[in-house]
């Protein structure tokens, strides 16, 4: 792709506030002015908005104000102006029900704060895993010019000589208690090597992978997606990406001209590639839907289904980001994937130049961490994405980190009305269930708990784990963790809130999951099926008031992104009427 910079200097959205001696101006400027900014500051430079998520309820964005003054180093070098603004920061770790019921909320807070502000240009400061889509969701919905700069992944953890992935050991020594494998007191000694410096999830969970995302749809500069948060590096690539922003609105470089149908495409075989998260599927295509392009959830199945995955991290590998980036990063990747004819070279990022130009030189450093052909984790490492009477629309599953033996499965349905009845019932000695069985939860989707949250790989009962089993198939309308790893089936769509078939399964019921076929389905007649389905009766009656109203009312389906309907497409930002 040829990208035609516009011709400079020509006019800014900022100077409709700030330019000029009439009332409304010198209202603007004046007020601004009382921080100690001189005049010549107003004349036509680019505002730069420093849009932050940092926030101390967000541990993985904590490092961020340090972050901001590199990037406002950068904006000032290059005759920028650079103004930082803190926006809606929602962390998946301390946030309920779940973070991703204020993805939403989040998007359409930045869209207005980019679209009511003077801003000419922004960089978008982001880390843990919500703020990442919520931030590139309203600079698609505005098309001012952006760039990403995310906060980096942590440290690795170790403890007693192995390697600690955070998120993913979590959830094994969480078995491993339950199993009798490991003591408590021995998990809370564990607890202090999981997190131990500034930064994200360590493993590719949905952060790391949102970070990789935003770098191969091009918005974020070569490179950002594995810098260490604490490596000096990070630091280094935000004073750039504040220079690059400034020239990026000289030339009218918008997100519509980056993220472009090749761009997700590119995306969604980095995705593969890396083993990157299931919940890069949902935030793919809300992104896609606020920047006009037609990105479906077949796409992902179509797309991913020839490229093996090849980063050998957890929670489908071995290794953590840290060595990910020592061994290359992520253009290594997509080096690779140009070389197999599997990457849209020409595809433009925020440099001003093509991808390809950007990754066609660099150097895998470490073929244990990022293998050479022949010996991929997954043949066919792409999301996959299967239907049948139990998800119409569609449900999802991560291959790379599921089991072989239960990619072809038919086993009896033990069924949970929703999250609560699953912890009431899951430790009880007495519930029937084994190792053949197929849990199902119901009513976690985008509506039903509300928010979908990472509920989706359940914990297996005690009494299994007991007997070294370590997988069974699940299946749920909810999300999981990135961090997390099994044959669990996620995202079935429509949702049992919403009235679809996962919400009449019943105990008992057969269910064949057969992932070659593409198919999940519930062993009942069609018949049968309509009959439940008509009598049935909602268990999640839905808010009274306040923003999870909204958000129930008018969320989609996990199929098409869970956008809130009345966010759809580009919606510019135009300056609107003066106020005073």
């Amino acid at each position: 792709m040829t990208f035609k910079p516009a011709a400079w200097p020509r006019p800014l959205r900022s100077q409709h506030w700030y330019g000029g001696n009439t009332r409304d101006v010198i209202y603007h400027r004046g007020w601004l002015k009382n921080q100690g900014y001189p005049d010549d500051l107003f004349d036509g430079r680019p505002v730069i908005g420093i849009l932050n998520t940092w926030s101390d309820l967000t541990p993985c964005n904590g490092h961020l104000r340090e972050l901001a003054e590199k990037v406002k180093a950068g904006v000032w070098e290059a005759g920028g102006f650079p103004l930082e603004v803190p926006v809606f920061s929602a962390s998946e770790n301390t946030y309920r029900p779940t973070a991703m019921l204020y993805r939403n909320l989040a998007a359409m807070a930045v869209e207005e704060t980019l679209r009511g502000q003077p801003i000419d240009g922004a960089v978008l400061l982001v880390g843990c895993d919500k703020t990442t889509p919520s931030l590139l969701m309203g600079a698609a919905s505005t098309d001012i010019p952006s760039i990403v700069v995310t906060g980096g992944p942590m440290l690795n953890g170790h403890f007693h000589g192995e390697r600690v992935g955070s998120g993913t050991h979590l959830w094994r020594y969480s078995e491993a208690v339950k199993a009798g494998e490991m003591s408590q007191e021995e998990f809370l000694e564990a607890e202090q090597s999981m997190s131990r410096s500034s930064g994200t999830c360590n493993t590719m969970g949905t952060a790391s992978t949102m970070a990789s995302m935003a770098e191969a749809l091009g918005m974020a500069l070569s490179g950002n997606a594995a810098i260490p948060a604490v490596d000096s590096r990070r630091r280094t690539l935000a004073h750039l990406s504040g220079r690059r922003i400034v020239q990026m609105v000289k030339d009218d470089l918008k997100p519509s001209d980056v993220m472009t149908r090749q761009a997700f495409e590119n995306a969604i075989r980095t995705n593969a590639a890396i083993g990157g998260s299931t919940n890069a599927v949902i935030h793919l295509l809300a992104i896609a839907g606020r920047v006009g392009v037609g990105l479906t959830l077949d796409d992902w199945d179509r797309l991913g289904r020839d490229v093996p995955t090849i980063v050998n991290l957890m929670p489908s590998g071995e290794y953590l980001m840290e060595e990910f980036f020592y061994a290359g990063g992520l253009p290594v990747v997509l080096r690779r994937l140009g070389e197999a004819g599997l990457l849209h070279k020409e595809a433009l990022t925020v440099s001003g130049g093509a991808i390809w130009e950007e990754v066609r030189s660099v150097r895998n450093w470490n073929e244990a961490v990022i293998l050479p052909e022949g010996k991929a984790l997954a043949d066919s490492g792409g999301i996959v994405v299967l239907k049948g009477n139990l998800a119409p629309n569609g449900a999802v599953l991560k291959p790379s980190a599921a089991s072989p033996h239960l990619m072809v499965h038919r086993g009896r349905a033990v069924v949970f009305e929703d999250i609560d009845d699953y912890k009431v019932r899951i430790n009880d000695e007495s519930l029937d269930i084994d190792e053949t069985c197929i849990m199902v939860l119901k009513n976690c989707g985008p509506r039903g708990y509300p928010g979908m949250a990472e509920v989706g790989n359940m914990g297996l009962p005690p009494k299994v784990l007991r007997k070294g089993i370590t997988d069974m198939v699940r299946i749920s309308d909810a999300r999981m963790s990135g961090t997390a790893y099994g044959t669990v089936v996620l995202h079935a769509s429509p949702e049992a809130a919403a009235g679809g078939p996962l919400a009449v399964v019943r105990d008992g019921d057969m269910i064949v999951l057969d992932v070659p076929a593409r198919a999940l389905v519930l062993e009942v007649s069609d018949e049968e099926l309509a009959a439940r389905l008509a009598t049935r009766r909602s268990v999640h009656p839905s808010a009274a008031s306040g923003y999870v109203w909204l958000h129930q009312q008018h969320v989609g389906g996990a199929d098409t992104g869970a956008d809130l309907d009345f966010l759809k497409g580009c919606r510019g930002s135009a300056v609107g009427k003066e106020a005073h």
